[in-house]
């Protein structure tokens, strides 16, 4: 016999979820309302945490630029394409259409949607619990053996060996019900943990007329982040106090998420105990656990009288307000540290393991060992085998490898050789494979490509820059700002750069350098260097061929290489990256802060430079050559042991770096090579003599609205000699 149970000091009843609940949804009532305004005055962008949003973003296969591209457009009847947007067919992805509903700029669904809807619900079941406590609820298959409901539908092992579970409780298109019905087996797995309101517990492989239960398949679970973000609406299914399987869909708009609980408002009556609640990708977000009543003063629920709430009264008496659910990633988190061995632990692994969701298990197939293949992870990384044994995985953009100790190596590229860079939706199957014959990692910089293409359409039908609005929007962000102190402005203006960085976006220069933010008013890119111009689809083709290369060879790396060790692997991928660099320079170079993010993302110091210039400055500092003009080496620039002075763009770069030593003080110059305080001079002086450009104003505005922050010797360019550098050396 295998039972567990996670004790909380408050004993699981009824009525008193009902009160914590309605505790919960009352002690965030000012947050809730600061949300509500947001998503107002600014969309579902802007109501959440911003790492949250950049996760769900990640799993639209999406990100920040394309969002605000699709949220500038202007609204009009909608297409044949379904969409709002005035792009051609053909420029149409799941990434724009997903994000278009986000935004809620388009409230239609594929037909699809639907038909995944039916699909998952097969997982879902009745629960009916005979004896004392009597009574119904919701659960849903979680793995090939185990059911997931909650603690307070089946509170104890013996309540569940009293109980059943009956699947496509529903009509079926003759109209007779469809109720094949399974025992529970508490005595094979049983955990229950009253604090998170859930119970975990095996089912009969069998029905009672012999039904397979593997046809019913289950629900895949996920940890990872951006499943769903405030604002957005999700789907429940359901049997309401017992009824035929029932269906809110997408009328419970998520209003708040808490450490361990979300909140999502509805005009619908309430659902039932242990249901999945689903993101648009039928994704299990959180599991039902109990409906927020209005309560009195005191904190009494209300019946729909006014009357205090008895539970003699029954439930449909009770007056709600609001749902609340427990995060599917809670419930994991618990499974994940509970101590189990045996048969037990195996079974609760199966939680963690991939699977499809419906029909039975194809029969397993004789053949020759295949060769390692990347292979999901519970926070939706891809794993391969890694030397020796080695577990190595991506996840964020960035390689680990555990060997038993991990490092991490920061990646140029967002995808791994795999189909997508995040988690695929595990609601209902994963993401489809790649066309026959195309390599993974192909494919994924294929949608990096598209993705990108599009934001630089969208772009190139913006106002290049509006310098009245620009001008408001300085003013307001400097407000309060005082430059009569020199050190005080310095450290005021770190405090603000720092404060309103945010997002922080990753280092991806295919979507988020060429297409627009440092586009010209031509709209092409000029190498910030040597001043020669492309076009921003010529640089995206190329970084993506560099990027296609690079993971191409990683995947080698992690599938071939056995006898690295961690050392080895992060030299050679080093090596790979400053053999095959992308065109774009980072002003700053990435060695002097060890590529380590916001740092290597952040745009501002970011800019379009072919790769010959870029490999020709390397890591030098800059430096002011005295005969410069008459001894100009290369096209780039000149340099010398003791540093690079560019043929162009010296008042960009100077800014830019001025910005980066304001942002992130101590963070570099404390070698000769990390630009010394000796060489302030020579930024000073490119400042003034190499004023601000339109094309500057245009990039400074762009990133603000990017990433938050804005570059100070852009906007005030008389601040330079008003601000005291001399705190940002270590």
């Amino acid at each position: 016999m295998t039972t567990a149970e996670l004790f909380s000091p408050t004993e699981s009843t009824y009525l008193s979820q009902l009160t914590r609940a309605a505790e919960r949804y009352a002690n965030r009532t000012g947050e809730r309302e600061r949300t509500r305004e947001l998503l107002q005055t600014r969309g579902v962008l802007y109501a959440d945490e911003p790492e949250r949003v950049e996760k769900r973003l990640a799993r639209l296969g999406a990100d920040w630029s394309l969002a605000r591209a699709i949220e500038r457009e202007p609204s009009e009847p909608v297409t044949a394409a379904g969409s709002t947007l005035r792009l051609p067919p053909e420029s149409f992805g799941s990434d724009v259409l997903g994000l278009e509903r986000l935004i809620g700029r388009n409230n239609l669904t594929p037909v699809a949607f639907l038909e995944e809807g039916a699909l998952v619900s097969r997982s879902v079941g009745r629960i009916t619990i005979s004896g004392p406590g009597a009574g119904h609820g919701t659960g849903f298959m979680v793995s090939p053996s185990l059911l997931l409901t909650n603690n307070h539908v089946l509170r104890s092992q013996e309540e569940a060996r009293r109980s059943v579970v009956a699947f496509s409780l529903q009509a079926g298109i003759d109209g007779h019900p469809l109720t094949p019905v399974f025992q529970l087996e508490p005595h094979r797995f049983f955990v229950t943990d009253r604090a998170l309101d859930f119970s975990l517990v095996a089912v009969a492989e069998r029905g009672a007329r012999g039904e397979a239960l593997s046809s019913f398949g289950r629900l895949t679970l996920s940890e990872a982040l951006g499943k769903v973000v405030i604002g957005e609406f999700v789907s429940i299914i359901q049997h309401p106090r017992g009824e035929p399987k029932q269906l809110a869909l997408r009328e419970n708009q998520v209003v708040d998420i808490l450490d361990r609980f979300m909140h999502y408002e509805c005009d619908t009556r309430e659902g039932s105990s242990g249901s999945p609640v689903f993101n648009d990708q039928w994704e299990v977000v959180a599991l039902h656990h109990s409906a927020v009543p209005k309560t009195d003063d005191q904190g009494r629920p209300l019946s729909v009288d006014g009357t205090v709430w008895t539970p003699d009264m029954g439930d449909d008496r009770l007056a709600w307000k609001a749902n609340e659910g427990v995060r599917i990633s809670r419930v994991l988190r618990a499974l994940h540290e509970l101590t189990l061995t045996g048969a037990a632990a195996r079974l609760r692994d199966e939680v963690f393991s991939a699977g499809t969701t419906t029909g039975p298990a194809p029969a397993p197939v004789e053949s020759a060992p295949p060769a390692p293949t990347p292979t999901p992870t519970g926070d939706g990384a891809a794993a391969l085998p890694g030397p020796d044994g080695a577990r190595a995985y991506m996840t964020d953009g960035t390689a680990h490898l555990t060997v038993p100790l991990r490092i991490s190596v920061g990646l140029d590229a967002s995808a791994f050789p795999v189909a997508t860079v995040t988690a695929p939706p595990t609601g209902l199957t994963p993401t489809p494979p790649p066309p026959a014959g195309r390599p993974d990692v192909a494919f994924a910089v294929e949608r990096d490509v598209n993705a990108a293409l599009v934001n630089h359409r969208l772009a190139r039908e913006r106002p290049y820059y509006d310098p009245a609005a620009d001008t408001a929007a300085r003013d307001t962000y400097y407000a309060g700002i005082g430059t009569d102190n020199a050190d005080a402005l310095r450290r005021a203006l770190t405090e603000l750069l720092t404060r309103t960085h945010d997002p922080r976006p990753k280092y991806k220069p295919i979507r988020l350098v060429y297409p627009w933010v440092d586009l010209h008013r031509d709209g092409r890119l000029r190498s910030i260097y040597s001043g020669k111009d492309f076009s921003a689809e010529e640089f995206i083709r190329a970084d993506a061929a560099v990027e296609e290369a690079r993971l191409a060879r990683i995947q080698e790396l992690f599938l071939h290489e056995g006898t690295a060790g961690p050392a080895e692997f992060e030299a050679e991928v080093d090596a790979l990256e400053a053999s095959m660099p992308f065109n774009c320079e980072h002003v700053v170079p990435q060695s002097w802060f060890l590529k380590k993010e916001p740092m290597r993302g952040d745009l501002h110091h970011l800019f379009a430079c072919e790769v010959g210039c870029n490999s020709y400055r390397s890591n030098f500092p800059y430096f002011d050559f005295p005969d410069f003009e008459e001894k100009i080496r290369d096209a780039c620039g000149m340099r010398d042991d003791v540093g690079f002075e560019p043929k162009a763009g010296k008042g960009a770069v100077a800014r830019a770096t001025l910005y980066f030593l304001l942002r992130y003080p101590k963070q570099v110059g404390d070698t000769p090579r990390e630009f010394p305080e000796n060489r302030l001079p020579t930024l000073l002086a490119w400042h003034v003599n190499d004023p601000v450009t339109e094309y500057e104003l245009h990039r400074n505005a762009a990133i603000a609205e990017l990433q938050g922050n804005r570059n100070p010797l852009i906007d005030h360019p008389d601040w330079a000699e008003k601000i005291d550098f001399s705190g940002v050396w270590p």
